[in-house]
């Protein structure tokens, strides 16, 4: 077997930990930057090397990353800082002339419209003409981190395989009985509000990915990128990773409603549109954005190198591994107040 290359993982939350368990199936060397200590344990007990640290720490990650062969970065897409530090540590690399390979997670987000969910949009981003993606706003959702990327990735050229990858909607059950974030986060809602609903008019309409897949989903980009030259790697920076699926946000709080009216939690499964007072409720300020308009793409790269999706739809996913755990919880909801990843 061919020498794995050493991995330094940023983020072993939910999509960071389906990663991890495929990079040491496979036989990857990896460490992770870690927070807390009560969390080391776990993972260096299957297998992962720690360093202990948060995002803020950019002497620890830039040094991490200058002793890596893989950077994969999963857990922010807007935090700048913890960039920084990682590119910091990427020239560092560069400059004494070794390889290296970067993967960010950043997020459909920065592909939203101004529809407030209207209507259905034609636009569609395809990751195989990267000018489409280009064409984005430069003060969209995740966009400013993105063009830092962009911009170190163009001055470092081949010296530095460096993509980015942009998840839609992404559900299922991770490691740890760990959930996502935006259609667990309706489901609270009609909890606490007695009904299901959704931000904007509800016609718009996102992409699905389940985190099992989104995960092979990464080592199908590692693998692709270990195995082509850097100059092809700098023609497209950009990965989409989708199954197929697309549902208008009405019909999730429709699946949301329907789930929590078979489990007797609400009396009227029907979704209505829920007022801007409530938003504090979902995702504050950001919530049309995050549960309301659209964001259309392709994951073409993907599906050309082989890669297809294989776990269950985001519904069945819904009412057979997320609803038991949500509804099991018993700390007060008030709404998700952290960065959300896609």
């Amino acid at each position: 077997m061919a020498n794995k290359g050493s991995v330094f993982l940023l983020g072993p939350g939910f999509i960071g930990l389906e990663i991890l368990s495929e990079l040491l199936h496979e036989g990857y060397s990896v460490t992770t930057l870690v927070r807390r200590e009560a969390a080391r344990a776990g993972l260096e007990k299957v297998g992962c090397k720690t360093v202990m640290g948060s995002l803020d720490d950019g002497d620890i990650i830039s040094k991490e990353v200058a002793a890596a062969d893989i950077v994969i970065h999963t857990a922010s897409a807007d935090h700048q800082p913890s960039v920084d530090a990682v590119l910091e540590g990427l020239t560092k690399r560069a400059e004494s002339k070794m390889s290296s390979i970067y993967i960010h997670t950043s997020g459909c987000s920065a592909l939203t419209d101004h529809s407030d969910g209207e209507y259905v949009s034609e636009k569609i981003y395809e990751d195989d003409k990267p000018e489409t993606v280009d064409s984005i706003a430069d003060n969209a959702p995740h966009r400013v981190v993105d063009l830092s990327i962009l911009k170190r990735r163009n001055e470092l050229g081949a010296k530095a395989k460096i993509s980015i990858v942009l998840p839609p909607v992404i559900y299922g059950l991770g490691k740890e009985n760990r959930l996502s974030i935006q259609i667990p986060t309706m489901a609270r809602f009609a909890i606490k509000h007695g009904y299901a609903g959704y931000a904007g008019k509800g016609k718009a309409v996102w992409g699905q990915i389940h985190v099992s897949d989104l995960a092979r989903g990464y080592l199908t980009i590692l693998h692709y990128m270990e195995s082509t030259s850097g100059e092809k790697v700098l023609e497209n920076p950009y990965f989409f990773i989708e199954n197929g699926d697309e549902h208008s946000w009405e019909r999730c709080a429709e699946e949301v409603g329907k789930a929590l009216h078979n489990a007797g939690n609400i009396q009227d499964p029907t979704p209505k549109q829920i007022s801007s007072d409530l938003f504090d409720d979902l995702f504050g300020k950001w919530s049309v954005r995050v549960i309301g308009e659209n964001a259309r793409n392709r994951a073409n790269r993907l599906r050309s190198l082989g890669w297809k999706p294989r776990e269950k739809s985001t519904f069945e996913s819904l009412v057979k591994d997320e609803l038991p755990i949500i509804l099991a919880e018993k700390i007060e909801f008030k709404g998700y107040k952290m960065p959300v990843a896609s």
